[in-house]
């Protein structure tokens, strides 16, 4: 398959709202494939389909890729059309980074346990609960799909800078690269 370049901000394209997939079809297949690839170059667990700039309600994670562990959430998953059922009232605090803000990190809370209904690269709807990482990457991954960055629930000082500071770094690696 093909690795994609990763979409960063303050690109506006980040703020879509992606739109629901009709079907699960080779091309959607083939996206996936894509994004996995592009996910797995950057060093990533989670990837929605609008960060390499397809809008488009796909994401997909591999909350331990490189690792020798085993458990339901363990490999490559993939998640169309996800929506959150329940949510418990209980958060829990993880530091957060993000491939589209890079080399950003801060601490989120979300809630601690979701159930979730979503189809697989197979078309099969599914319903799961999860909790830790898995939970708190698949609520950050369908905040893309929602035109929202983990840095918008921040203080606006603290989201200004962690923009400034992808610029400043993107501006030195361009500089760099010439």
């Amino acid at each position: 398959m093909a690795i994609k370049p990763i979409i960063t901000v303050p690109d506006p394209i980040l703020k879509q709202i992606s739109k629901p997939v009709a079907e699960v079809t080779d091309e959607i297949r083939a996206l996936m494939a894509d994004m996995l690839d592009s996910m797995y170059a950057a060093k990533g667990i989670g990837l929605a389909a609008i960060q390499i700039g397809v809008p488009l309600r796909v994401i997909v994670m591999d909350l331990v890729w490189g690792k020798e562990e085993s458990g339901d959430a363990r490999g490559p998953k993939f998640y169309i059309n996800p929506e959150i059922l329940e949510k418990s009232e209980e958060t829990a605090p993880y530091e957060e980074g993000c491939l589209s803000v890079p080399e950003i990190y801060e601490e989120i809370s979300r809630p601690a346990h979701i159930k979730l209904k979503y189809m697989n690269q197979d078309g099969q709807e599914i319903i799961e609960e999860c909790d830790e990482l898995q939970a708190t990457c698949i609520q950050h991954e369908m905040d893309h799909l929602n035109g929202v960055l983990f840095i918008d629930y921040l203080s606006r000082l603290k989201r200004e800078r962690a923009v400034s500071r992808v610029k400043k770094n993107k501006r030195l690696a361009d500089e760099h690269a010439l």
